[in-house]
């Protein structure tokens, strides 16, 4: 299995043939699906879509407080990923400052990182905080997350070197 991507062995195995093996050897991580740590890259993209925060307009969050679908014939790529905006002023806005817009630690759960864990980042459980875009897994770790914000996210800073270069 040696030269294959997780991304790629994952694929394999939601198709059936490396299937329960692969999960149960550990040899693919499946954050996504909620069994533990998923690396689709320095980017959260999913697992076949290639598309950064679900397909929704990064630009939109701080613009217009809350989170919009982005248009797929209105994209940038950055950072190996598909980025999708609902008006050409967000690309051309995100295209000028991408750090300032990207979610951090690539779209992942902030919770979960600051855990020293990698999962999905839901573009519907969302916060700004000091000016950064944070996503979380779903509600209930949003609340967990919100118990905490500032401790999380040194945490999650500590952490994320360490999990991004995985």
């Amino acid at each position: 299995m040696k030269g294959l991507s997780r991304r790629t062995l994952l694929a394999l195995a939601c198709l059936g043939g490396l299937g329960g093996a692969l999960v149960a050897s550990g040899g693919v991580r499946a954050g996504w699906f909620g069994f533990g740590s998923n690396d689709t890259g320095p980017v959260f993209t999913g697992i076949v879509e290639g598309v950064a925060v679900g397909g929704y307009d990064p630009v939109a969050y701080f613009r217009e407080g809350r989170p919009v679908k982005g248009d797929p014939s209105i994209a940038a790529t950055w950072r190996g990923a598909n980025w999708r905006f609902s008006s050409e002023e967000n690309r051309a806005a995100f295209e000028t400052e991408p750090e300032k817009y990207a979610p951090a630690y690539g779209g992942y759960c902030s919770w979960a990182v600051a855990q020293g864990k990698l999962a999905k980042g839901d573009p519907e459980n969302w916060d700004i905080v000091e000016g950064r875009l944070y996503l979380n897994y779903n509600d209930k770790v949003q609340s967990d997350w919100r118990k905490d914000i500032p401790g999380f996210v040194a945490k999650a800073n500590e952490e994320w070197p360490g999990l991004a270069d995985r």
